[in-house]
């Protein structure tokens, strides 16, 4: 036994279980985990093997007499018959027959539709009629219950839900200074099943299988993962919360998911905790007015629909999750990472806006058997009314006590970070203890996820979605740091393939930090406009600037008679990949981007250039040429356009860059432009 398994059974005994005694009788019972860790909690949350022994054989026993396998729901139903009562273990459901002005229990194992089932247990238990819930239920016979000729003998009597009747957090957050961060990390991973120093189990792993608990502790929030079969997407929704609902893809209608207009009675987004879509990907929903009301809803937090009840708010979070069958690098090539979503939302771009989360589940392992723990977590009743505790918690102004957001950032694109790193603090820090670096680290990590849903929409939407070069400002140092998305950028981060026109890439240094840049531009007719996006320094703005206005002043050098920068409006966005902050130095690659953008010119695959055109045309050299070129050079630059300035110290440059990267030279803008193609 491993000290954290010692440190877990001292600070909570009966609420811990060993997960591999989940496993072992798990096999034999085609129960769900929240279920099973229920019965296993109180007997087996020891270190003793005889304990641990029994306890298993008691909740065995009691599944064997109790818990319905469906094989026998025939001979469960002679046994409710001859006894009068039964109790047994199911998942319970109701549904209201309006014919009859009546409810309806069903019975999900024991096969029974029609059991009689009273008005005050359904008020009691509003989940019953979105979804069902698991349940230890008293079922008793009456052969007098007739509705004409017909006998319904089945009586629901008493319904006792399986999750914790009482619940102390304060007892949660005392003992969260007893584990260090690790510790904690690792015992909430356990506790979902997981093994966190298992064979691939990175730290980047664990924050993205940590990532998925975010929606059980942040309200309202919403998520979307793609990943490949196996790799355990839906699991936690489905098993590791009562207060969670899976709903199989083209199931989602505007009854069952808002309200029912007929009876008035509130859906699914009103009941549970988070509703996660499995199979997004195949048809998302049942009729088209759930699309419209799942916008509205995923932007506000309340719904409307014409009917008994007025604009209602909720708290459920939204999960779709769907597979991806080809490998992310395929897909990038020829569309966005939302296509394999189902063709109702994958191009609806406000929609997509609406995800403050996407997952990137194709970096995640496939689960083996070595991948699963055999140490103590939190038994899955307690570990689930813990994350349902959480969520009246609020760590969203967290980030401004140590940073601001760089002007790139949106509300749309604000208000899912914030949540996203609230959701972490609950998870890691649920006594509210935490540091300026854990914040950084979970702003870095929210930034990533939420510019990931921006790339995809800058993919397909355009000129709406183009400035997705996040960045965060230390408010003590005012460093601005830039966050990447890994997939966006490949092995090196200069593509060797012919640019697309409008793109360059160039690097820039102050004396002594540098930094690999990309420019993008795109020219679309209008009225001459310069919208200069990604950077906030006046010395950049000032370097495009000067490119700019030299450039139009002479376009009849660069362009056809039929274009003219009058009528063309030009949008530069400026995205530092390594390195903190973008410097001047890359108007010579900004002039070539425009010029490529308007006449529609590909560049030279792998393409870099450096230094500046001042407004009169003066080429000016790069400052820290070694440095800069070598930067270009080592992430993929096999071409390196250079001023003739800078020729002197061509000597000062490693034979390894040379050997890979030609580096020509150019000493005004006609050459330049010669030399992009």
């Amino acid at each position: 036994m491993i000290e954290l398994d010692k440190k877990l059974l001292d600070l909570f005994q009966g609420y811990v279980v060993r997960k591999d005694v989940v496993r072992s009788v798990k096999g034999t019972a085609n129960v769900p985990i929240f279920v099973l860790e229920y019965l296993l909690a109180n007997s087996c949350s020891t270190d003793d093997e005889e304990k641990i022994k029994e306890g298993v054989e008691n909740v065995r026993k009691v599944l064997r007499e109790h818990y319905v396998n469906p094989d026998e729901a025939n001979l469960i139903q002679a046994k409710i018959r001859e006894r009068g009562t039964y109790k047994v273990i199911d998942k319970i459901s109701v549904r209201l027959d309006p014919s009859r002005d009546k409810y309806w229990a069903h019975l999900s194992n024991l096969n029974i539709n029609d059991a009689n089932i009273g008005e005050h247990l359904v008020s009691s238990h509003e989940k019953l009629m979105t979804g069902g819930i698991w349940a230890i239920i008293d079922v008793d016979y009456d052969p007098s219950q007739m509705i004409g000729q017909k006998i319904f003998p089945f009586v629901v009597s008493k319904i006792r839900p399986i999750q914790l009747s009482n619940f102390d957090e304060q007892r949660v957050n005392k003992a969260r200074e007893h584990f260090t961060k690790e510790e904690w990390l690792n015992t909430i991973l356990r506790s979902g099943g997981y093994e966190p120093e298992s064979e691939g189990m990175t730290p980047r792993m664990r924050m993205l299988l940590l990532s998925r608990f975010i929606p059980l502790v942040e309200s309202n929030f919403n998520l979307a993962e793609l990943g490949p079969r196996s790799s355990g997407k839906s699991f936690v929704f489905k098993e590791l919360s009562p207060y969670s609902m899976l709903v199989s893809g083209g199931q989602g209608t505007a009854a069952s998911l808002f309200v029912n207009n007929a009876s008035g009675q509130i859906g699914a987004v009103g009941l549970w905790d988070a509703v996660c879509f499995d199979e997004s990907t195949d048809e998302l929903f049942k009729d088209k007015e759930v699309v419209p009301l799942m916008k509205d809803y995923m932007e506000s937090g309340s719904f409307s629909r014409a009917g008994k009840v007025g604009e209602k708010s909720a708290n459920a979070s939204i999960i779709l999750n769907g597979n991806i069958n080809q490998p992310v690098e395929t897909v990038l090539q020829t569309s966005h990472l939302f296509s394999p979503f189902s063709d109702k939302i994958c191009n609806d771009t406000a929609f997509l806006d609406r995800l403050g989360l996407f997952l990137p589940g194709w970096e995640i392992i496939k689960f083996a058997p070595s991948h699963f723990t055999n140490h103590f977590g939190f038994s899955t009743d307690f570990f689930s009314e813990w994350m349902h505790r959480l969520r009246k918690d609020s760590y969203v102004n967290a980030i401004d006590e140590f940073f601001t957001f760089g002007s790139q950032l949106r509300q749309r694109d604000t208000k899912p970070i914030r949540k996203t790193v609230s959701g972490l603090i609950k998870l890691l820090h649920p006594d509210g203890k935490y540091t300026k670096e854990d914040v950084r680290e979970y702003l870095e990590w929210a930034i990533e996820m939420r510019r990931r849903v921006k790339e995809q929409l800058k993919r397909i939407g355009g000129m709406e979605f183009w400035d997705t070069n996040f960045s965060y400002i230390d408010i003590e140092t005012q460093e601005e740091t830039f966050v990447q998305v890994p997939e966006e950028r490949g092995s090196n981060l200069i593509e060797d393939a012919p640019l697309a026109p409008g793109t360059c890439y160039s690097a820039t240094s102050d004396g002594e930090k540098v930094t690999l840049a990309k420019i993008e531009v795109v020219t679309v007719p209008g009225n001459g406009k310069l919208d200069i996006r990604g950077t906030s320094s006046t010395e950049v703005k000032e370097d495009i600037k000067n490119s700019y206005n030299y450039l139009r002043a002479n376009e009849r050098n660069f362009l056809s008679s039929d274009r003219s920068l009058r009528n063309i409006d030009v949008t530069v966005q400026v995205s530092a990949l390594l390195g903190v902050q973008v410097h001047k130095g890359i108007g010579a690659a900004v002039l070539v981007a425009v010029v490529s953008s308007i006449i529609q010119r590909n560049l030279k695959s792998a393409l870099g250039v450096i230094g500046s055109i001042s407004i009169g045309g003066a080429v000016e050299r790069a400052t820290n040429f070694n440095d800069i070129v070598s930067l270009l050079s080592e992430n993929g630059a096999k071409t390196v356009l250079v001023p003739m300035d800078n020729l002197p110290e061509m000597a000062s440059l490693p034979a390894t860059v040379l050997g890979k990267t030609d580096i020509p030279f150019y000493s005004n803008a006609q050459m330049l432009v010669q030399k992009m193609v």
